[in-house]
């Protein structure tokens, strides 16, 4: 498993630096600044144990910010292996990065990954001396349904009470949130003509499944305070709705929150967002927000200290 993930880094990122660094010069950084920790079991709930994969820096007494990263798959599939091609991008910025699974619907439906990602990021403040991780700077990102959980994961309040099934702080907070094409407003894929069968599917059939999708609707928890998000949606994306990151970016403007939306003309949804230009710009974006909003210190590699591409 180990050599697999090792392996989807190499081709990812040297696809990524292309002409700009040679393949041994970068597999050569890979390796000198990280270590990889795969299958630590961070929360045992439903009878199953739920994972996550760590890409942390070697010299844990120097902390690092460090990204969260979400997997998506309508809360019904996907996998944290299948989404290490996203990784790369944000080693590269000089991020550790903890890869995250939780339970999918046919092992538990709603709120049960909602939960699991809140105990995620208890688990990684809990160690973060441990793996170097810079606790004022952790950011949570995701795609999809990995946007919709980077979302509760950051915005949730303890007043919320799905803090409950694993210990550790109350006051969890995040610098900033990734949100690539994430529902924000789970109702509204329940019925009508947004209707979504993965949503169905992970709400399923209880008669409070409304009240459920509205306690674990990101839409619900805008308020003063809530950290920076960055929203990065296709705007003919026919899985999760375009115009929900609409409104989701004019709920956080309204209530003063640092926010921006990014958006794909013609993006689809997951892979289909973007072309490879526009991926890039992303990515760029991405970094010039977490720079703005000190999560990033300087746009420079963390091993040779040269200024990024």
């Amino acid at each position: 498993m180990k050599k697999l993930m090792i392996a989807t880094l190499l081709v990812a990122w040297s696809a990524a630096l292309g002409a700009q660094d040679s393949p041994l010069a970068w597999a050569s950084r890979l390796e000198h600044d990280y270590r990889i920790v795969p299958n630590v079991t961070y929360l045992t709930a439903s009878n199953w144990e739920a994972k996550l994969d760590l890409y942390v820096t070697r010299t844990p007494a120097s902390p690092r910010p460090t990204l969260i990263y979400i997997h998506g798959g309508g809360w019904t599939g996907g996998t944290k292996e299948g989404s290490a091609t996203g990784i790369p991008a944000y080693l590269e910025m000089g991020m550790n990065v903890v890869n995250v699974e939780y339970r999918l619907a046919r092992i538990a439906q709603a709120p049960a990954a909602v939960e699991d990602c809140r105990c995620a990021l208890r688990w990684v403040i809990q160690h973060a001396k441990e793996y170097g991780i810079d606790i004022a700077r952790i950011v949570v990102a995701g795609g999809s349904a990995g946007g919709h959980l980077a979302l509760t994961t950051g915005m949730l309040p303890a007043s919320a009470g799905l803090d409950r099934q694993c210990p550790g702080p109350d006051n969890l907070k995040v610098a900033a949130i990734v949100n690539w094409f994430g529902i924000s407003d789970v109702n509204e894929l329940l019925d009508g003509p947004n209707m979504k069968a993965y949503a169905v599917t992970w709400l399923g059939s209880a008669p409070d499944r409304d009240q459920i999708a509205k306690r674990v609707s990101p839409l619900t928890y805008v308020r003063t305070g809530v950290p920076p998000v960055l929203t990065i949606h296709g705007d003919a994306d026919p899985t999760v709705p375009y115009t929900q990151s609409v409104r989701l970016h004019k709920a956080l403007t309204d209530a003063g929150v640092p926010n921006e939306l990014m958006t794909i003309p013609g993006g689809k949804h997951g892979f289909d967002c973007c072309n490879l230009a526009e991926r890039t710009k992303a990515y760029a974006k991405i970094r010039e927000f977490l720079t703005r909003h000190r999560v990033l210190d300087a746009l420079k590699t963390p091993s040779t200290g040269g200024q990024l591409p």
